[in-house]
């Protein structure tokens, strides 16, 4: 079977800067990835990469889009108030078509079919609450990459659910906040998983009150997902990096006003921990030498 290295990356709203600092410092040691696999601001990340070219010229790009997200304000803070008009069914329209316009702004056609992407193949993972399950966009080449990506990112209060035919699309951190198994539905045989689950979020908060509630609810969920892909990844002998990025500090989804800070922490955490990864890689070389000196 042909190696199939996926860069996987998870939702986490705003936190997703701290991708872009990782993926600079795993494309500087030498990682490049078959496939891109991204949830939410993770569906972001990956269709900018792949729709651009997986280069550090693109990641300099993409530094620069999450700067133009900054003043855009993608995810409104008055997000209480978007609650009440979402019970009125009064919400997501004007946030959805911000997110829309950001998106062909940066190169997003319309038009833009998965097929049409060059050099590496690109998965977006959405919840289908109709199925109960996940809906993925890419392994279908004639998709368009806007709706899949839109569908990724359909988080209420900012964005009601996409209904689409049978199908009753949201953001895809309802069913795989990693998408570890969908990278493996879609033939990965190597992964690289960056995490945005802050394990921090509603920890010191009590528990009065529906906001914290909800909270340690999500971040539960989120974890559970976690922990159970990643045994399936083990299961099946997939061989799977894991790479926690956490902020200094707890931030929220929708505070985008620490983005430069974020992407260098996240740099700096990737590479401390790609440097525990290298003497495994040089090991993993120096067999092949052997073997093929041996003409095994």
């Amino acid at each position: 079977m042909k190696k199939q290295l996926a860069f996987v990356l998870g939702g986490g709203g705003a936190r997703g800067a701290l991708q872009v600092g990782a993926l600079r410092a795993l494309l500087e040691a030498g990682y490049q990835p078959d496939m891109l696999v991204g949830t939410s601001v993770g569906a972001v990340n990956a269709a900018f990469l792949a729709m651009h070219g997986v280069t550090l010229q693109s990641i300099d790009e993409l530094v620069q889009a999450w700067h133009d997200a900054r003043v855009a304000d993608l995810l409104p803070q008055n997000y209480l108030w978007l609650t009440v008009r979402a019970l009125f069914r009064r919400a997501g329209d004007y946030t959805s078509f911000r997110l829309r316009d950001f998106s062909i702004a940066h190169g997003m056609h319309p038009d833009l079919r998965f097929e049409q992407i060059q050099g590496v193949r690109l998965i977006l993972v959405a919840a289908d609450l109709n199925a109960r399950g996940v809906a993925l966009y890419g392994l279908d080449p004639q998709q368009s990459v806007l709706e899949g990506l839109l569908a990724s990112t359909a988080l209420p209060p900012w964005v009601v659910p996409i209904e689409k035919d049978d199908q009753l699309l949201m953001d895809g951190g309802v069913v795989s906040n990693l998408p570890i198994e969908p990278a493996m539905t879609a033939g990965a045989t190597e992964i690289i998983a960056l995490d945005l689950h802050d394990p921090r979020r509603g920890l010191s908060q009590e528990m009065p009150g529906f906001g914290p509630f909800l909270t340690k609810l999500l971040n539960t969920m989120e974890y559970r997902q976690m922990v159970l892909e990643m045994a399936l990844a083990s299961a099946r002998n997939v061989p799977l990096r894991y790479l926690r990025l956490n902020a200094p500090t707890s931030i929220p989804l929708w505070d985008f006003s620490q983005t430069e800070a974020l992407i260098q922490h996240g740099y700096e955490q990737a590479q401390r921990e790609i440097s525990s990864w290298e003497p495994e890689r040089r090991t993993g070389f120096l067999a092949w030498l052997q073997r093929l000196a041996g003409g095994k």
